[in-house]
C-alpha cells in the first residue's frame, strides 16, 4: 500500500525538499500551503520527474481551513500515514520597532504559525494517522528550543535574541512530549526534529550564510517519518542524535 504524506509548507525550502525526499521513496506527498499558485509550481516540480505530488490549499492559522484540508485528504485517500508540520515563520528576523523585550505583534504571529498551528493540524489530521498502520508525526522544531541549550554558555545560539522564536519551539517540543503521551500504546509515533541553520529564507541571510542546504537538512526529517517500529516515540533529534530538552 502505498505511503501518504503530507508536509505543511512544503511549497518551499526545508518543506520542499523534504517533499521531494519523500516522493523519490515512493511515498505521494501532499504539499499543503496558503499560497495555492506556489503550492501548485511545486507540485509541478515533483510530477514533471515523474513522482507522486499533490496540492493542497491550507492556512495552518485558520482551523476552518485545516478542517477543510483534513475532510479533503479523508475524500481523496482515507487515511494518512506520515505528517510534517513544518510550516513556520521568524518575523522576529525583520521587525523594527520601539520594544523592550519583545515585538508584541511578531510574538503573537509567531505563536499562532508556529504553535496553534502545530496543533490545530496535528488534532485534525490525527483520526486519519490513526487509520495508517503506523502513522509518524515529525514536529520541525529547532535546537533553539531546547531550554538546556539556551542556558549553556558554550551554545553557539547562547547570545542569541529571537524570544518569540525560541518560546515557539520550546513549546513545539512541550507539545510532542504530551503528545507522545497521547498516542502511548497505539502505532502513531512522534518526533521532534532540529534540521540545523538551514539555507531557506526563514530570515534573512540564511541562504548565504547557513552551513545545511535543504536537501541535506531534510534527511533527518525524513528519518523522524519513518521510524521502525521499535523505535521511542516522543524524542527531540537532530542529525547527529538525541538533543537535550
Amino acid at each position: 500500500m502505498n505511503t501518504i504524506a503530507l508536509i505543511t509548507g512544503g511549497n518551499r525550502g526545508l518543506g520542499f525538499a523534504t517533499a521531494e525526499h519523500l516522493a523519490r521513496a515512493g511515498t505521494t506527498v501532499i504539499i499543503a500551503g496558503r499560497d495555492a499558485g506556489a503550492v501548485g509550481v511545486a507540485v509541478g516540480r515533483l510530477t514533471e520527474q515523474g513522482l507522486a505530488a499533490e496540492s493542497l490549499t491550507m492556512d495552518v492559522v485558520s482551523p476552518e481551513s485545516v478542517a477543510a484540508g483534513a475532510a479533503e485528504v479523508t475524500e481523496r485517500h482515507g487515511r494518512l500515514d506520515i505528517l510534517v508540520n513544518n510550516a513556520g515563520i521568524l518575523p522576529e528576523a525583520t521587525s523594527s520597532g520601539d520594544h523592550h523585550f519583545v515585538d508584541l505583534d511578531a510574538f503573537t504571529r509567531t505563536l499562532e504559525t508556529n504553535v496553534v498551528g502545530v496543533a490545530t493540524v496535528t488534532e485534525h489530521f490525527l483520526p486519519l494517522l490513526h487509520r495508517s498502520d503506523g502513522g509518524r508525526i515529525v514536529n520541525v522544531s529547532s535546537t533553539m528550543g531546547s531550554l538546556s541549550d539556551q542556558v549553556d554558555p558554550r551554545s553557539p545560539y547562547f547570545t542569541s535574541a529571537v524570544p518569540a522564536y525560541q518560546a515557539s519551539k520550546a513549546a513545539v517540543n512541550s507539545l510532542t512530549i504530551g503528545l507522545a503521551k497521547v498516542l502511548g500504546g497505539t502505532p502513531v509515533k512522534v518526533t521532534a526534529v532540529c534540521p540545523g541553520w538551514v539555507q531557506t529564507d526563514l530570515a534573512p541571510g540564511n541562504r548565504e550564510h547557513a552551513p545545511t542546504s535543504a536537501e541535506a537538512a531534510a534527511r533527518v526529517v525524513v528519518t523522524a517519518a519513518t521510524l521502525p517500529e521499535d523505535a521511542a516515540s516522543g524524542t527531540f533529534i537532530d542529525r547527529d542524535g538525541p538533543v537535550a530538552w
